[in-house]
């Protein structure tokens, strides 16, 4: 019965090298996605500021032509 014993125990190690690989596989996925997910918070957030400054400098704008406006007057 050794021989079988042997196999059992080959079987058993190889499912188990076999489950660390699959369980390593997806935490590399998951990490990936989560990666993926703060790249797309951090590109929406620059994307908020650009909009923030841009619309700070219009009101400078704005507020610089009416400034001129009231000079002229």
């Amino acid at each position: 019965m050794g021989f079988v014993d042997d196999a059992k125990d080959a079987l058993d190690a190889t499912g188990k090298k076999i489950g660390r690989t699959v369980d390593d596989a997806k935490d590399r996925i998951e990490d990936r996605v989560d990666e993926a997910k703060a790249d797309a918070k951090v590109k929406k957030a620059e994307g908020e500021v650009k909009h923030a400054e841009a619309e700070r400098n219009a009101t400078e704008a704005k507020n610089d032509f009416k400034a001129t406006l009231r000079d002229d007057n």
